[in-house]
């Protein structure tokens, strides 16, 4: 990690991150994908001596067109930053995508915003970048003002993991679909969850379970069911081994979406503390069960499964 560190809410930074290295994504998850561009980029920051920044968006563009999207992100916005500064970069741009930016047309964006306002000498982006009103600028008018505008594109080919493209998106189908190691292979580490410790309905507590309840808000919602999971609060080093619950506990008439976390061994009040939740293992998918009882000897069977993991 760098030791300075600059987060920018707006396109005016300091003289010293212009004429940089800019790679330009929303980098959701940051990917082994992304960890291979960002290998490239150092290379360029140590042949040329050079700044490394990115460009990214808040909230996701295709967050902000679709409104029904509720859970979409595989990474929280305090997340990427976390992710990206581990990633030896300079500087981040994290830019409001807002109405009035979404009409801005592709050319100001290039002569405007590129050109005068972060003046780049590298520009890091993938071949279907698409920016600009309705998206109508692409890579190839990019690459048509490199030298009018002083700045270079690169395109690194995509990272293939079985003849497919390694993307956000195949880590999203891969958590719906239950196939959490496919998940955490292609993110090159275990996907993880951030959250606040809320007040529920206290249900575990009465069936001698208790459980810690968080709101997964805007994260990608995984295949409803039980997982293993290690987590720590926020701020404290040492992880806890636990099982947890993604659902809407049918057994219960649940309506809300929630994930609940047993940590083993642990006494303690979590409430209102920040849990960072890394899922390790998928056991089962979430079912309604005929009564609590049965509910408690397929619990007592998937804590057996999930207290063999290691």
């Amino acid at each position: 990690m760098v030791k300075s560190f600059s987060l920018y809410k707006s396109f005016n930074i300091k003289n010293s991150h212009k004429n940089s290295i800019i790679l330009i994504g929303n980098f959701d998850g940051l990917h082994s994908g992304h960890q291979k561009l960002f290998n490239l980029a150092r290379k360029y920051k140590k042949k040329y001596s050079v700044n490394l920044g990115v460009l990214t968006f808040e909230p996701m563009p295709k967050m902000f067109f679709n409104k029904d999207i509720k859970n979409f992100r595989i990474s929280n916005q305090k997340q990427k930053i976390e992710l990206l500064k581990k990633n030896n970069i300079n500087f981040v741009i994290s830019k409001k995508f807002n109405k009035e930016f979404s009409k801005m047309k592709s050319i100001n964006f290039i002569k405007k915003v590129l050109a005068k306002k972060l003046s780049p000498k590298f520009i890091f982006v993938s071949n279907n970048f698409r920016f600009g009103n309705k998206r109508e600028g692409n890579v190839r008018e990019l690459i048509k003002f490199e030298n009018e505008c002083k700045y270079k594109i690169i395109k690194p080919k995509p990272l293939l993991s079985k003849n497919k493209i390694i993307s956000s998106s195949a880590i999203r189908r891969f958590l719906q679909k239950g196939k959490l190691d496919n998940a955490n292979n292609l993110l090159k580490r275990n996907w993880e969850v951030v959250g606040k410790v809320q007040k529920g309905r206290q249900l575990g507590k009465k069936i001698g379970f208790p459980t810690a309840n968080i709101d997964i808000k805007e994260y990608i919602l995984a295949c409803p069911g039980v997982y293993a999971v290690k987590a720590k609060i926020k701020k404290n080093s040492k992880y806890i081994k636990g099982i947890a619950n993604l659902g809407y506990r049918p057994t219960f008439n649940g309506k809300k979406i929630l994930l609940e976390v047993h940590l083993f061994n642990y006494s303690g009040n979590l409430y209102n503390k920040y849990l960072i939740v890394e899922f390790l293992k998928f056991i089962r998918k979430e079912k309604k069960f005929k009564n609590v009882e049965h509910l408690k000897k397929q619990i007592k069977i998937d804590l057996s499964k999930v207290k063999k993991i290691k």
